[in-house]
């Protein structure tokens, strides 16, 4: 039996990529939908919020000197090739996928309207939410946390690369540990970099847990699901 039964999770653009330096790896965006089939399998209702740093960072350069809104605009598109990418890769694997977008873009995919978001995930299909919050100077974070809360989710659980919230940076520091748990407020006073400020004050104020887990670890997202000891839980 699942421990929760409606998830938000948090993918970044750069998930996507594999060992390329940007884009969509086609093998990797595979194994990531693997892991989802796995938890909607388990009769789980997933909602998906996806980055855009794979696709953004080749025009960030170009990005240099813009103002910070039409960049912000141009980052929350390139979430919308993801969240389409991913969309199709999650029905050729016999998913149902929906994707809805903050921004209207009426040709290439629906918008978002939260009834009918519930509605899919009653369903069982798995919803993939783009184009973060729809405004500028926000980030998908943010997006992860706003939607979590508005589709009423138990949990958010932020894929990254890093198997859990650690003490100091696991990579330069030997002697760093991973917390099992952790508390919004004293992750805060630690400056312990888990979510943007933003979306971190709102999942506390909404007390909505986020688990923080390695989306390359193989079964992860399941052990996450039912509830086993996989990542870092921060809570209230």
């Amino acid at each position: 039996m699942p421990a929760h039964q409606r998830i938000l999770l948090k993918l970044s653009g750069e998930a996507l990529m594999g060992d390329d330096s940007f884009g969509i790896n086609p093998a990797t965006i595979g194994r990531i939908v693997e892991e989802i089939a796995e938890v909607v399998r388990l009769g789980v209702q997933v909602a998906v919020v996806i980055g855009g740093g794979n696709i953004f960072r080749g025009v960030a350069g170009g990005a240099v000197g813009m103002e910070r809104a039409t960049a912000d605009y141009m980052g929350m598109l390139a979430t919308v090739m993801n969240a389409l990418a991913l969309g199709d890769a999650l029905g050729r694997s016999g998913l149902k996928a929906r994707v809805m977008s903050a921004i209207n873009i009426d040709q290439v995919v629906e918008p978002y309207v939260r009834p009918k978001a519930l509605q899919y995930l009653e369903e069982g299909k798995v919803v993939v939410f783009a184009a973060g919050t729809g405004n500028p100077f926000f980030t998908t974070d943010t997006a992860a946390a706003l939607r979590g809360a508005e589709i009423g989710a138990e949990i958010v659980l932020k894929a990254t690369k890093v198997d859990g919230v650690y003490s100091a940076d696991p990579k330069k520091d030997p002697h760093a540990v991973r917390y099992q748990s952790i508390s919004f407020d004293e992750a805060m006073a630690r400056q312990l970099q888990v979510m943007d400020a933003t979306a971190f004050a709102l999942c506390r104020d909404q007390n909505l847990p986020v688990r923080v887990f390695s989306i390359f670890k193989p079964g992860a997202l399941r052990r996450v699901v039912q509830g086993e000891d996989e990542g870092t839980l921060v809570h209230v």
